[in-house]
């Protein structure tokens, strides 16, 4: 059974940094890609960032240069560092394990309020 926690929302100011961190269950973690998604209130949710399985990364534009996201296979979580917050960035966010119609596994999320 694959299991996924995520972590280390809260309020933040803007300006202001979170790391998130999601720790999977199970031996297969370092088979498949990772990848953090967000969804806003009234939004469809969307892809932040993703690590495949060699490490390449991809971000969405909306976050290049603020977000990171980083993959510890010994400890099978991954993270996700966020600097620079904006109001924008509000959302809940979510880990993902797989992105194939075969193997494809979500978190409960994790909210992120952005708020002076």
């Amino acid at each position: 059974q694959v299991q996924l926690v995520e972590s280390g929302g809260g309020l933040v100011q803007p300006g202001g940094s979170l790391r998130l961190s999601c720790a999977a269950s199970g031996s297969f973690f370092t088979s498949y890609p990772m990848g953090w998604y967000r969804q806003a209130p009234g939004k469809q949710r969307e892809l932040v960032a993703g690590m495949a399985r060699d490490g390449t990364t991809h971000y969405a534009d909306s976050v290049k240069g603020r977000f990171t996201i980083s993959r510890n296979n010994t400890r099978n979580t991954v993270a996700l560092h966020m600097n620079s917050l904006k109001p924008e960035d509000t959302a809940v966010y979510y880990c993902r394990l797989g992105f194939s119609a075969d193997f494809s596994h979500w978190g409960q999320g994790t909210p992120v309020n952005v708020s002076a």
